[in-house]
């Protein structure tokens, strides 16, 4: 556990829990928080929303994902809006370790078995089959994807900006494969917060290799 006596930077983590890079990514989260002293909020944003509108520019496979991700991330809204947003971190990881980590069917069982696991009524799976609260589904990815732009998907993460009143950093990812631990995990969380905070910075890429690996 890190011992800085530092106040806790405030980091906004924005997360489809369908995507299994992102799982990754939220776990490299959590480890940070081991190490460094942040202070996590969990919003979601929608891949299924993002890619609403060049669904016929997708291959199938992903056209088809897409359309799973909807129940998902409306029942984590509908969790939220109705039962406080301290409950919509757990419930990610009682999700994403059913889909990723147990390789789950994204189907309403899946849904209602973590529902279960967090202690929430297990008819929020309801919320999965209805358009009901896209409203506030769209608000939340809008406000994470427009620190980001369009060109990026999930995860987004925000931070505060170095200058008083200034405008927030954001960066899309890191993409990270496998999940780093230990300082390993808080050296990477240095590192990228000093490439993000850079004015002139946009992107760092190199070509990914091999499978999501989740061990």
């Amino acid at each position: 556990m890190h011992a800085s006596t530092s106040p806790a930077t405030p980091v906004d983590f924005w997360f489809d829990p369908v995507c299994p890079w992102t799982w990754l990514t939220s776990r490299w989260m959590l480890e940070v928080g081991k190490h460094r002293p942040v202070d996590v909020s969990w919003h979601v944003m929608s891949l299924s929303v993002l890619n609403e509108n060049r669904l016929d520019d997708l291959p199938e496979r992903i056209r088809v994902l897409m359309g799973q991700a909807w129940a998902p991330v409306r029942v984590l809204t509908a969790a939220g809006l109705l039962h406080g947003s301290e409950v919509i971190a757990p419930l990610y990881t009682a999700l994403g370790s059913r889909y990723h980590v147990e390789q789950q069917p994204k189907v309403r069982a899946t849904l209602e078995a973590a529902l279960l696991e967090t202690g929430l009524p297990v008819d929020l799976a309801d919320a999965g089959d209805t358009d009901r609260y896209d409203a506030e589904l769209r608000a939340s990815h809008h406000r994470g994807i427009t620190l980001v732009g369009e060109d990026v998907g999930s995860p987004v993460i925000a931070v505060p900006g170095q200058d008083e009143g200034g405008a927030p950093v954001a960066f899309f990812g890191p993409v990270v494969n496998p999940t780093p631990k230990g300082e390993a995990a808080a050296r990477l969380w240095d590192g990228v917060l000093a490439v993000a905070s850079a004015p002139s910075f946009y992107e760092l890429k190199r070509t990914r290799t091999g499978g999501p690996d989740f061990s």
